[in-house]
Parts: structure tokens; C-alpha cells; sequence
């Protein structure tokens, strides 16, 4: 440890946020962000996506390299090492970067990185946030689109969730040894926020664990995120439980750990979401009923209905009511924030700089644009999950497997109520997306075909779910046909 101690570069100049004029990090943690990064961009896919998920997640934000005044976390160098392999792969093979080519939800990123960046450097006019803008747009669309790059089928999603599994169980027993010392492992590597990390939070008698993290809320939205895929890895064969148990203890280690209310709502959210298998084919007239109750409540209430959010307090020290007056806030000022965001929401009332509301954090920065853009990922997410489903319907697994990714990004749709995503996390958050668009199906393409039936001749027209990528073609008399999936 003191060794560790004596190598750690001093920070200077720190700001809120773990902003540095200075580059902080443990040279221990470089080495091993240029060993995963070699294997990144010269090793196999295979080899490149373990290690991405492994120090991508592991390896805290704080750790910063600052070259001409570019801070480069241990995560955006991975990215440019990733970067660096899709380029690769463009010029020296045939091999399409994006499996697939491009869908609605990869564009639906894409727009909301872009404009949220535009607007960001609209809003403030300064070469500053030039610089901070370009390097949300790496962390959004470089971290999306290699792992849409490394992620292409079916086994590499379950190739990726054995791995978070193991990731999983570090971090559960990095945050289990804090609520046991008070103290957080991640301390001795240093950093920008070694003050942080060195001191646990404590809400109400009760020790909030923080693991690699930035703050005890996303590391207990991560849990409640990842639970959900363990059980679809539990259900996809019999050889992968041992890894799911670990990962499902893991996760919910890890929400419990966090002790915050938001990390509880989206792990209920997730298993809610689970235990609504029995309900698949009648989603519908569900999500009608609970949009018909809100509408129904928000009549009869005397404040909004979204008032409802200052009443829930699961841990005893929640700030429920600021989750509720941000929101609130937002919508009563739409017109300051609906063209390119404000940068006067802070003044709204005590405390609302803090934006602890993805969809708040979203509006009040870029505007409605990116807002629309944001929440048209989630639902098209939602979309390929359906698809996906019904494809599937000769097969349980794959159809368990499928609604558990979906379980995972409902988990994240609540969870985004009370906490921004804004360090590493963002890894699983877009290779959720990744995994989803990876097993998803193409839409229904119409096909006619002719038949001879009694010497006349019958038009018929067939709907065909071709999967993503298209399986081979079978002739069958004069059909053409998709053949069955391969097993999970």
C-alpha cells in the first residue's frame, strides 16, 4: 500500500467532479489500461471484448491522463483503442464494422450523441467546452459502436454476460469489504477522488458502499441493471448457472451495498419485469391499464402525479422530494431549455444543480432533441425485444432470454428517475444496448411466392422473421425459407 502511495503522481488543482488540470493516476493502473489496451485493438474479438468489459468497468474514472489540456480517463484511451481496431478491420478485411449495418436505434445514438454535443458547445460558446463536448462524444458513441463492433451474435452476448458475471463478483467484494472496514479498496490506487473513495458515505446510520464507482447510486443501479441478464444466462443452458449464481449474488450484493432507493427501485423494477413472463402476450392492455391510472391520478390528484416521486423513500433518508422538484422544475420550464438546454436550471430552486434524473439531465443540458432521441433508444430497445420474442416462439430459451434483456432495461428506465449515468457504467448501459441489438430480428419483410394447387395457380404471400444476421436459405419446393436458429 505504501508503495502504491509513493508512485501515485499528486493531484493538483483538483475540481468538483474529478476534473484535473494535472494528469492523476497509479502507474500500476496505466500499465494495465496498455495491456488491455494492446489486447483491445491486435487481439481476437473474443479476447478484445473481455478485456474491454474487464478494465472498462474495474478501472474508476478518476484515474486521468491529461495531454494539451484533453483529459483522457482509462476509459477513453480503451475507446481510442478501439477505435484504432474498427479501423483496422475497415481497411485490411471485408468484415462489416457494425454487424448488420446500421439499425434505427444505432442512428437513434448517434443522433442524441451528436446534438447533445452541438447544443452543449451552442449553449456555453466557449473553446472549453469544444474540448468537454468531444470527449462526451467519445465516451458515448465510441463505447456504443465498438461494442456494437465486438458484440455480433447470439454467443457473444452470453460471452459478454459470463464475463460481467465475474466483473460482478469484484465488485460486490470490493463494496462488501467496505460496509464490513468503512474503507474503500479503491483508495490506494489513488486518482482524482482518493478523498472520495477513502471515505465511505453514510446516510442515516447506514454505510453507503461505493466500489469502483463514482457514487453509491450508479454502483447500485449497475446491480439492479445486471441482474435481470444473469437470470436470461441462467435460462439459456445448464453449463452457464454456476457463472449466473455468481453474477446474480454479485448484483444483488451490490444494490443492497449501495443503500440508496434508487438502486431498490430498479432491482424490483427488474424482477417485477421478470415476473411478468406469465403476462407476455398480454403486455398490452398492462401498459394501457398503468397509462389509463396515471391520467386517472393525475386528474383526481391535487398536485401532478409525478408528485408521487417526493413519496418514496424506501431507505429512511432518500431525497425523494428533490427528484421530485427537478422533474417538475424541467417541465414548467420547457420553453428556457427546449432549443439547445440552459444553462439557468441551477437557479430554479435550492439545490437543482444537482440533476439526479437521466431524462431531466438529458433535457435541461441539450434539449428536446437529444431528449427525444434518448428516449427513442429505450423504445426501440423495447421494440426489438418484442420482435425478438414473437421470432422465437419455438424456442422457450430464447424467448426467456429475450425478455430478460428486456427485464434489464426496464430496470434501467426506472433507475434513470433518480441518478445521471456519468462514469464507466455507461459500459453496460450501451453494451445492454448492444446485447439487445445483437440477438434483435429484422422487421418482416414480405415475400410472395406461387403455389399450384388443383392445376390453378395460387398467389400466397408469407411472413418471413428473418433473424440478424440471415440465417442460410434452405430450398424448400418453391418457397425459400430461413433455417432454425442456432441453440444459445
Amino acid at each position: 500500500m505504501q508503495l502504491a502511495l509513493m508512485l501515485m503522481p499528486e493531484p493538483k488543482n483538483i475540481r468538483f467532479g474529478g476534473g484535473v488540470a494535472d494528469s492523476v493516476f497509479n502507474p500500476a493502473v496505466l500499465l494495465a489500461v496498455m495491456i488491455a489496451g494492446a489486447c483491445v485493438c491486435l487481439s481476437s474479438r473474443k479476447r478484445a471484448l473481455v478485456a474491454f468489459l474487464v478494465a472498462g468497468i474495474l478501472i474508476p474514472t478518476d484515474q486521468v491522463l491529461v495531454l494539451g489540456g484533453i483529459h483522457l480517463t482509462m476509459l477513453r484511451v480503451l475507446v481510442l483503442c478501439g477505435v484504432t481496431r474498427m479501423a483496422r478491420t475497415k481497411l485490411s478485411t471485408k468484415q462489416m464494422i457494425i454487424p448488420g449495418g446500421f439499425k434505427r436505434i444505432d442512428w437513434a445514438v448517434v443522433v442524441f450523441a451528436i446534438f447533445a454535443a452541438l447544443d452543449g458547445i451552442l449553449l456555453y460558446r466557449a473553446s472549453s467546452a469544444i474540448v468537454f463536448q468531444f470527449g462526451q462524444l467519445l465516451d458515448v458513441l465510441g463505447v456504443y459502436l465498438l461494442m456494437r463492433h465486438l458484440i455480433r451474435d447470439a454467443q457473444d452476448v452470453v460471452r459478454a454476460l459470463r464475463v460481467l458475471a465475474y466483473v460482478t463478483a469484484v465488485v460486490a467484494l470490493v463494496m462488501s469489504i467496505e460496509q464490513l472496514t468503512g474503507r474503500n479498496p479503491y483508495a490506494i490506487l489513488g486518482g482524482a477522488n482518493a478523498g472520495w473513495y477513502d471515505t465511505v458515505q453514510v446516510r442515516d446510520g447506514k454505510l453507503r458502499a461505493t466500489g469502483c464507482f463514482a457514487h453509491p447510486i450508479i454502483a447500485g443501479s449497475y446491480g439492479a441493471m445486471v441482474l435481470p441478464m444473469f437470470a436470461g444466462l441462467w435460462w439459456t443452458n445448464r453449463k452457464n448457472r454456476t457463472t449466473a449464481a455468481i453474477g446474480l449474488v454479485g448484483a444483488a450484493v451490490i444494490a443492497f451495498a449501495s443503500n440508496s432507493s434508487t438502486s431498490f427501485l430498479g432491482l424490483g423494477a427488474g424482477l417485477i419485469a421478470l415476473c411478468l413472463w406469465p403476462l407476455r402476450d398480454r403486455m398490452r392492455p398492462v401498459r394501457w391499464g398503468i397509462a389509463l391510472l396515471l391520467v386517472s391520478l393525475h386528474i383526481v390528484m391535487k398536485a401532478p402525479v409525478w408528485q408521487l416521486i417526493a413519496r418514496v423513500d424506501i431507505t429512511g433518508g432518500s431525497s425523494s422530494d428533490h427528484r421530485y422538484q427537478i422533474l417538475n422544475q424541467c417541465i414548467l420550464h420547457f420553453w428556457d431549455w427546449a432549443l439547445i438546454g440552459t444553462k439557468d436550471y441551477a437557479s430554479w430552486g435550492w439545490g437543482l444543480w444537482d440533476l439526479g434524473n437521466q431524462y431531466v439531465f438529458v433535457a435541461d443540458t441539450a434539449g428536446l432533441i437529444p431528449l427525444i432521441a434518448f428516449l427513442s433508444i429505450i423504445v426501440l430497445g423495447f421494440k426489438y425485444i418484442g420482435r425478438t420474442r414473437l421470432a422465437s416462439r419455438c424456442d422457450r430459451k430464447q424467448q426467456l432470454f429475450a425478455w430478460a434483456l428486456g427485464a434489464s432495461l426496464f430496470a434501467n428506465v426506472v433507475a434513470f428517475f433518480g441518478i445521471s449515468y456519468f462514469d464507466q457504467i455507461i459500459v453496460a448501459w450501451y453494451g445492454l444496448l448492444a446485447m439487445i441489438t445483437g440477438v434483435a430480428v429484422r422487421p418482416k419483410k414480405r415475400i410472395t411466392t406461387v403455389a399450384e394447387v388443383s392445376n390453378d395457380i395460387l398467389p400466397m404471400k408469407l411472413d418471413v422473421a428473418i433473424a440478424s444476421p440471415s440465417p442460410p436459405l434452405e430450398r424448400v419446393g418453391t418457397r425459400d425459407l430461413p433455417q432454425s436458429r442456432e441453440p444459445w
